[in-house]
């Protein structure tokens, strides 16, 4: 990204995608824009891939906070790699980021000329509250050739911003990062000027809250040279754009430089850090912090680049714990700069977006390894410690333990002893609570004696602290000054469907003008019976009364859900929607199988109905009886096939047994509080098996 950038260069084509005519049906991918000639032309637009690309998480808040930021710009193998797969992948390893409640600006950059953002980076960033940028770079001699015919003509400057200005407006997502690295002539820049100052306020006016950041490489006489600070010759362009990303190999004094010459816009300075460590101050890696710690103190703010290191360089002992580690370092030198919850309803499965399997109410729908950014829930604000102490509790965002609601849950581990507690944050956030009263809810599987409860945090716009505990058991907390103790009920009835082990649980908390600021889990084991002791048996057959309850402690976390009375389920029925099937493609095989390809739409007919965040794609094979011309299940349950976070799925490859006759989809619709629709009420397509 600079003249130091000697990390290698990965072709997206190469690494990524083979060539393939974006306009013929295939498994939905996100790419880049490597031509003038295809971005002038609106080609994307026409791309059978595009409507999958489209994300559909808004951005809560669109205003910057008033305070130094953290930018950080994603370079992780030249981008597109197996967050491509638009409807997810099958490598449970994929490259993932969890901790954005560490962030404020979130970049997707690639070396190709218009990288656009993979939808599953701006749903879940937007999720979190971090806006998302794409990158438009020209480098090299062809970046040389593209430059002086975008540059030709004023006009042709302002087309190339509006069809920027379009893309991220199409696809949801908040801007650009501009990267210009070629020398041009001092002639050609009050062209580049009119590029970037129409780019901003067309971005401006088409999406509030977004942002255009240069990169400091070319100046204002043409020339590229990192300046590696804010000065005369990069600032006109910082003047007509909403910040600059400066050069990693900055000096000591350059921060405090910089924000001099910026003046009251020192927070839109984002002074770059290279994790590789390429000349950056402080050597980036795992020092990363020692830059970061110097920014604080200028009160600028930081882009961090390529935080993919952790992942490429494969650091140990393995990467979630490798990536909590180094995330550790930011969160100790900044803090924590998002706060959830911040609206109802909060709703969380801790899913990281990529596993070992898929849950429903406890009952596991997949069974296989899967990626989906897309699919993070709120990230629990987990504080890392360098090494586990075998006399407390280890918690950890857990893939193996089987989860309640899609792949992931906080599984708690350890040893505790009776009546003592161990107090794990979950979050930390700026939720208001107004009259109505707010319904915690949360699911749970523990084992013996082990004990899950809550501490929930409020402060009043007095300042007033008050603490609440959820707790089923008695006990006392020495180190908080309790407010009230609530006991939860466990849920119950025909309507709760989970799987074996999981307890629901629920409380009601009337907190009208104070804001919940804190969220964390409290292990804790009641006493046993008899004093503390437990009756077992000998290896004789005796029973020894004197022996001590197990000191073992497991408890698993599968997923929080805060909301009013006002959230309760709402789902259309099925006749409200329209569902059909574009694109359909059989192939038969020797032994009478066949496979299908097949898009699947559907809309509400009413468009101004609600809209709904996600959806569950399942099948149903069905043959007819040969008496009775009943219908008969060729499978035992609905099959699941993945997830949209859009109106549309594309089905590839699935594979018909010989005497199939019919085939059902099934489209489930989710809430954004944790339900979903039953599936006998859901919306469906059935399609008949062809011969041919």
């Amino acid at each position: 990204m600079s003249e130091s950038d000697d990390k290698q260069q990965y072709s997206s084509t190469s690494a990524s995608l083979p060539w393939f005519d974006p306009t013929e049906p295939s498994v939905p991918v996100s790419y880049p824009i490597k031509t003038l000639k295809d971005l002038h032309s609106r080609a994307y637009f026409d791309s059978f891939h595009y409507p999958f690309n489209k994300s559909t998480v808004p951005l809560q808040n669109a205003a910057l906070p008033d305070r130094p930021r953290i930018l950080v710009c994603h370079d992780m193998q030249g981008g597109y790699v197996d967050d491509k797969w638009v409807q997810g992948g099958t490598n449970a390893d994929a490259y993932a980021i969890w901790h954005w409640y560490l962030m404020d600006v979130f970049v997707y950059f690639s070396h190709d000329l218009v990288t656009l953002p993979p939808p599953c980076w701006t749903n879940t960033a937007h999720r979190h509250g971090v806006k998302v940028l794409g990158t438009y770079i020209t480098e090299g001699n062809e970046g040389i050739v593209i430059a002086n015919e975008f540059l030709s003509t004023k006009e042709s400057a302002h087309t190339y911003a509006e069809r920027l200005a379009e893309l991220a407006l199409s696809l949801g997502f908040d801007g650009w990062l501009i990267n210009m690295e070629v020398k041009l002539g001092v002639e050609q820049i009050p062209n580049l000027k009119e590029f970037v100052s129409h780019l901003t306020q067309t971005m401006h006016s088409s999406v509030p809250g977004s942002l255009v950041i240069w990169y400091d490489s070319i100046t204002i006489e043409g020339d590229l040279k990192w300046q590696n600070k804010l000065n005369e010759k990069n600032k006109p362009f910082f003047d007509i754009c909403d910040g600059i990303f400066v050069n990693y190999a900055w000096k000591e004094d350059y921060p405090k430089l910089s924000a001099v010459v910026a003046c009251d816009r020192k927070y839109d300075v984002y002074m770059g850090i290279d994790v590789f460590g390429r000349g950056t101050f402080g050597g980036g890696q795992c020092k990363t912090n020692v830059a970061l710690n110097a920014l604080k103190e200028d009160d600028v703010s930081a882009a961090i680049f390529a935080p993919g290191w952790v992942y490429e360089t494969k650091q140990p002992p393995d990467f979630q714990t490798a990536q909590n580690h180094w995330w550790s370092l930011i969160e100790k030198s900044w803090g924590v700069l998002q706060n959830y919850p911040k609206v109802l309803p909060f709703y969380s499965n801790f899913d990281q977006g990529r596993g070992l399997h898929i849950s429903f109410k406890g009952g596991q729908v997949l069974d296989t390894p899967w990626n989906n950014i897309s699919s993070q829930g709120f990230q629990p604000f987990l504080v890392f410690r360098d090494a586990h102490n075998p006399d407390t509790i280890e918690v950890l965002v857990d893939f193996n333990e089987a989860s309640y609601s899609g792949g992931g849950n906080i599984t708690f581990k350890g040893t505790l002893e009776n009546n003592a507690q161990f107090i794990a944050r979950l979050f930390q956030g700026e939720l208001l609570l107004g009259d109505l009263p707010v319904y915690f809810t949360y699911s749970v599987k523990s084992e013996g004696n082990s004990r899950l409860g809550f501490l929930l945090e409020f402060s009043s716009s007095t300042k007033e602290k008050k603490s609440l505990l959820l707790a089923s058991w008695g006990m006392d907390l020495p180190s908080t000054k309790l407010s009230e103790v609530i006991v939860p009920r466990e849920v119950k009835g025909p309507e709760v469907v989970q799987g074996p082990g999981w307890v629901i649980q629920e409380c009601s908390i009337a907190m009208n003008g104070y804001t919940m600021t804190g969220i964390s889990a409290v292990c804790y084991r009641p006493e046993c019976e008899n004093s503390g002791l437990s009756v077992e048996s000998t290896s004789d057959g005796q029973q020894n009364a004197l022996s001590h309850c197990p000191a073992e402690y497991v408890a698993i976390l599968g997923d929080i859900s805060i909301k009013t009375s006002e959230h309760n389920p709402d789902f259309p029925p099925s006749t409200s929607w329209l569902v059909e099937a574009q694109y359909i493609k059989w192939t038969s095989d020797s032994d009478g199988s066949k496979t299908l390809n097949v898009k699947i739409i559907w809309s509400l007919k009413d468009k101004n109905d609600s809209w709904f965040p996600k959806y569950n794609i399942y099948v149903e094979k069905r043959a007819k009886q040969a008496v009775g011309n009943l219908d008969e299940n060729l499978e035992a349950t609905h099959k699941y096939l993945g997830v949209a976070h859009v109106e549309a799925f594309y089905v590839s490859n699935l594979i018909i047994p010989s005497k199939t006759d019919s085939l059902k989809f099934i489209i489930q619709v989710c809430a954004d509080y944790g339900t979903s629709q039953n599936l006998n009420d859901s919306p469906f397509l059935v399609l008949d098996v062809k011969d041919k």
